[in-house]
């Protein structure tokens, strides 16, 4: 089970990494595929983690993980809605922006929050 939670652990990262990675220094204002997928990858595995540390009978601090939830769902609608508009010909950097700083923001949460 420790296996399994570390791999998830992995994916949950590398999600992380391709939205802010996207947003903040490649792209630069243009949504790519790997922030929108990462954004999805985020919601995903982060509720993978909350059900595995649950199956594990760890504790899970529920209003930590409603908070990151909220979070990572604005951060996927910014992905979603940025990659709309880029398809409709009218881009908005600021979505993706968004995108970025919301994602360090929940990653904050989940260090900072103790």
């Amino acid at each position: 089970m420790e296996f399994l939670t570390n791999v998830v652990v992995l994916l949950h990262l590398l999600g992380l990494a391709a939205i802010v990675g996207s947003a903040l220094f490649v792209a630069r204002g243009v949504p790519t595929p790997a922030l929108v997928w990462g954004a999805r990858a985020q919601i995903l595995t982060g509720l993978l983690l909350v059900g595995l540390n649950q199956a594990g009978d760890d504790e899970v601090n529920n209003t930590k993980i409603g908070v990151k939830l909220l979070i990572a769902l604005a951060v996927a609608a910014c992905a979603e809605i940025a990659a709309a508009k880029e398809r409709k010909g009218q881009g908005n950097p600021q979505l993706v922006t968004a995108a970025g700083v919301l994602a360090v923001v929940n990653a904050a949460v989940a260090v900072l929050w103790t």
